[in-house]
């Protein structure tokens, strides 16, 4: 049983190197922290990248994995992402990313799948690179945020990107970059705690009420931190779609729509994420760790082998399974 983590962040060294080089005549800086690791920060982003050896070295990676019993992580790039930087320079930025993630896979095939980037500021060029990256060896899915500068994804500049994912069978991982309301989180960590659950809520909700999940139906969506608000308020906007002049072109309710995702399991609660895996099913949970984040699961298998009331099987399709179809590696 391959063990698989689908939430698993990495900057290769190639990329950290080009934003050093490049990056500040696009306003990105890299800074040295007082703790002797370095930050990017770009401009319009709440969150700063944070460049630790575990987040950039794959030897490291690979102790955290074993010690973690994790066979597997799918590499994502994660705050700040590319949607900051001029249309061209994105796509260098996301060109460099996923043919490093393809070498990492060349390298350690059995460990290492990527997830690709894309400058989804400009979706002509997000569409040429997902036609280009999904060629490359690993490559298994595309990594997106919850929005693109401030533009919500049910913005139908963005169709053809998900056209292009369907096409060519390239699942969507999304996760939060800048949540929404980070001026009134800037204490205690909110916008983490808080604002990127919200994040995702805002993004699986734009795409089921503007109509993406309809008109892709071949089109997979992974939602990270177990689905965020979305699965827990499904039942107001049941609700509200049948009292609401603006939901009126629904011809399903939202909740018809919660197994057209899939979920990480990162809750840090174990009977919020039982109830998320009787909400929506055990085959659309996957498991995630938020790895190597402070705020990330260290033992992702462990807090899915504990959870007693789950069959075996359930178990086994949430480390193992589900992912491995998901993302189209042998289990």
């Amino acid at each position: 049983m391959l063990k698989i983590d689908t939430h698993a962040h990495w900057y290769p060294p190639e990329w950290v190197e080009l934003i050093r080089t490049e990056g500040v005549k696009h306003g990105a800086k890299i800074l040295r922290h007082e703790r002797g690791h370095e930050l990017v920060q770009a401009p319009g982003v709440a969150l700063k990248g944070n460049f630790l050896p575990t987040y950039v070295e794959l030897s490291e990676r690979l102790k955290l994995m074993d010690a973690a019993r994790v066979d597997m992580h799918a590499l994502s790039l994660t705050s700040p992402m590319v949607y900051w930087a001029p249309p061209e320079f994105g796509l260098k930025l996301s060109q460099v990313y996923n043919d490093a993630c393809a070498a990492a896979h060349l390298k350690y095939p059995h460990r290492f799948v990527g997830m690709m980037m894309v400058p989804m500021q400009a979706p002509e060029l997000a569409v040429a690179e997902i036609e280009r990256a999904s060629k490359l060896p690993g490559i298994r899915g595309v990594y997106m945020a919850t929005h693109v500068n401030g533009m919500n994804l049910d913005d139908e500049s963005f169709f053809p990107v998900y056209a292009a994912c369907e096409k060519h069978g390239m699942p969507i991982f999304l996760h939060p970059v800048s949540p929404v309301g980070t001026e009134r989180m800037r204490k205690y960590h909110l916008g983490n705690f808080l604002g990127n659950p919200y994040e995702t809520g805002i993004a699986a909700a734009s795409l089921m009420f503007g109509g993406v999940m309809d008109k892709y139906p071949k089109l997979d969506v992974m939602l990270p931190h177990a689905g965020g608000t979305f699965p827990h308020l499904i039942g107001r906007m049941d609700h509200g779609t049948t009292v609401r002049a603006e939901c009126k072109h629904m011809t399903k309710p939202p909740s018809s729509y919660l197994r057209r995702f899939h979920y990480d399991t990162i809750t840090h609660s174990d009977s919020i994420l039982l109830n998320l895996i009787r909400q929506v099913g055990a085959d659309r949970v996957v498991m995630g760790s938020d790895c190597p984040a402070d705020m990330s699961y260290t033992q992702p298998v462990q807090v899915i082998e504990r959870m007693t009331d789950l069959t075996a099987n359930e178990r086994e399709a949430i480390v193992s399974g589900n992912a491995a179809r998901l993302l189209g590696v042998s289990s």
